[in-house]
């Protein structure tokens, strides 16, 4: 699952549609869980659904509206599990951490219980729930997410998981560090501190 139905303020533009190389953050996404083996693969949309649906590629992820999405990403995270319910599981992630690969989502989904990425001290998504933390998901609410249930939950580290899409400069560092190099620069680079 997805989440993409922000509205992406502080960039002042929908994040979901910079690039990145040659996609948007958003195909990125679905791409990778494509090609972590997730399936279905669930985006849940919402502030600009339209314009992001027109110039996205999403092949046959399956879109979700949320037509709540101010209210939080509690609400987007019960109509994707919603849209989902068959799978034995669901990884949830956003489209705007661009240290996310195919191999850390497939460690989350390695094993019977919740997982949660670690970084920057602290636990987030990406992170997989097994299909009986499905109702648990249905109750979240408001903008809190599912933070609670993933406190006790085991952690994969995740190298730079820390920087996330919200602003320009964010965009920036993200093109630098993930951006079209060899790996070998890209594992340099991330050595030199922020600012």
């Amino acid at each position: 699952m997805v989440l993409a139905a922000g509205a992406s303020r502080r960039l002042g533009s929908p994040k979901q549609l910079a690039m990145l190389d040659d996609e948007t953050l958003l195909e990125r996404a679905v791409r990778l869980a494509h090609e972590a083996g997730c399936s279905p693969v669930i985006v849940v949309l919402g502030a600009e659904y339209e314009r992001v649906l027109a110039e996205c590629r999403l092949g046959d992820a399956v879109p979700v509206m949320n037509d709540s999405w101010e209210e939080g990403m509690g609400w987007s995270i019960r109509l994707g599990v919603r849209a989902c319910e068959a799978a034995d599981g669901v990884v949830v992630m956003t489209c705007d951490q661009p240290a996310v690969t195919v191999g850390h989502l497939q460690a989350l989904m390695r094993g019977p219980d919740v997982k949660a990425s670690s970084y920057a001290g602290r636990k987030g998504v990406p992170a997989f729930f097994p299909k009986r933390y499905f109702d648990e998901l249905m109750a979240l609410s408001g903008d809190m997410g599912a933070r609670n249930l993933l406190r006790p939950a085991e952690a994969v580290e995740l190298e730079g998981g820390e920087l996330d899409v919200d602003a320009a400069g964010d965009l920036d560092r993200a093109r630098e560090l993930f951006g079209d190099r060899p790996l070998s620069k890209r594992r340099k680079m991330r050595l030199q501190p922020l600012g």
